[in-house]
């Protein structure tokens, strides 16, 4: 290695004359230093193994996929799926952005080193989405839309939509804000056809339903924390598992806590959602819900993971010690990462009407809510409650979903949800 180094050195100025014995010692004390530095690059070697595997370490957990299907042990997987932010390199595209302002990960023009902006939505695939939706809201849109056609702009009509509105599980003070200001509409902008009363409504609605339009925003913590609640029967666990997916499509890294202690097979379930998305499951057999999360927290930081989503027992919102268990779990999340959770996500069931609202209410009162996930819009829903959780408690509405399968999970629009509701 060393006469590498001499063969390409600089020419400068003529080195003076070195005898013989000293060119002899010379050599003598390069193979002498020879040894200590193998010796120096073995020690160095070994102590980054240490740290290492100090770093991989974690608490003993059940084996996120099953033995038959071990996980690496290599954590190789784990440190690619840092973002570039952590280890020191320019700042991704999506950091800091939206779901409606980045869809997919970014390709970079290597020769100008210039970003190129993701492309546009599928059409197909919203178009397709649209009209689930619209099928999946059907039963209101049909009373609703029916309501006008032919009809005389009349107390009469007033009346039979504010028949239509309750039913639809609007609540009494939605329903009596949309018509007063519907009727003020019609005053000041003297509209005589009954299509026009029906854009006026839609135009209302849309006003009432837009401050629950928010997307969700990542990139702003790693792991970004999300705490998932919700009772029992309301697809928690089968909105985790989509949610990890639609996450997944915008190259997030993800992994999953199995929190869910209390009902039976709620491990297994989301267990099953991990090995669909090849996502790590952190659970337990039997145990402390908190432990299992501040685990999962740990394990998340230990390996960049980009999001941490946290499953936990359904609760109902009167068994009061219950909800005290759910407060103690977001406590112990905060020690295992001080700004955590990011997110406080909860799961409602869209065909439990003015339940759902309740709902709401308790757990906000409880945790602190920062989003809603609205499920089950898929053909026997009202879709109204949405409008009463406008008036009464507007917390943002980051997803609904109409179906079972994983594309039926999708962000809120409040224009497409009036187009479903009165197109």
């Amino acid at each position: 290695m060393f006469s590498f180094f001499k063969r390409f050195k600089k020419p400068a100025d003529a080195p003076p004359e070195t005898s013989a014995d000293e060119t002899t010692e010379a050599a003598e004390d390069e193979e002498a230093s020879a040894p200590d530095l193998a010796h120096e690059a073995a020690n160095e070697a070994a102590n980054d193994t240490a740290i290492e595997a100090e770093l991989e370490r974690e608490p003993a957990v059940d084996a996120a996929i099953p033995p038959e299907a071990p996980p690496p042990a290599d954590p190789a997987p784990a440190e690619e799926s840092a973002t570039p932010a952590a280890s020191g390199q320019a700042k991704p595209y999506w950091q800091g952005r939206t779901q409606s302002q980045w869809l997919r990960a970014p390709e970079t023009d290597e020769a100008s080193e210039e970003i190129v902006p993701p492309p546009e939505p599928d059409a197909a695939a919203r178009k397709s989405w649209i009209s689930r939706l619209r099928h999946g809201l059907s039963k209101t849109s049909s009373s609703l839309t029916g309501i006008f056609v032919g009809a005389k702009i009349d107390e009469d009509l007033y009346e039979e939509l504010e028949t239509a509105l309750l039913m639809s599980d609007a609540g009494v003070d939605a329903t009596e804000y949309l018509l007063e200001s519907l009727r003020e509409k019609v005053r000041t902008e003297r509209l005589t056809d009954a299509s026009q009363v029906k854009a006026a409504l839609r135009a209302l609605l849309v006003d009432l339903l837009r401050p629950l339009e928010k997307s969700l925003m990542l990139g702003r913590a790693q792991p970004l924390v999300m705490m998932i609640a919700g009772v029992n029967g309301v697809g928690k666990t089968t909105s985790i598992g989509k949610l990890a997916k639609h996450l997944q499509s915008f190259n997030q890294s993800v992994l999953l806590a199995a929190g869910d202690t209390f009902r039976a097979a709620a491990r297994e379930q989301l267990t099953v959602w991990g090995e669909r998305n090849n996502v790590t499951v952190i659970a337990q057999e039997s145990g402390d819900a908190a432990a299992v999360i501040f685990d999962a927290v740990g394990a998340a930081r230990a390996r960049k993971i980009d999001v941490m989503m946290a499953d936990t027992a359904g609760r109902l919102p009167t068994q009061l010690h219950l909800m005290e268990e759910l407060r103690k779990v977001r406590r112990v999340v905060a020690k295992a990462m001080p700004d955590a959770p990011h997110e406080v996500l909860l799961v409602i069931d869209a065909n439990t009407g003015q339940n759902a609202l309740a709902q709401v209410k308790a757990f906000d009162d409880a945790l602190g809510l920062t989003g809603l996930i609205v499920t089950k819009l898929d053909g026997t829903a009202k879709g109204g409650i949405l409008a009463a959780i406008a008036r009464q408690r507007p917390i943002p509405v980051y997803f609904i979903g109409v179906g079972e399968k994983v594309e039926d999970l999708q962000p809120f629009k409040a224009d497409e949800f009036a187009d479903a509701l009165l197109g």
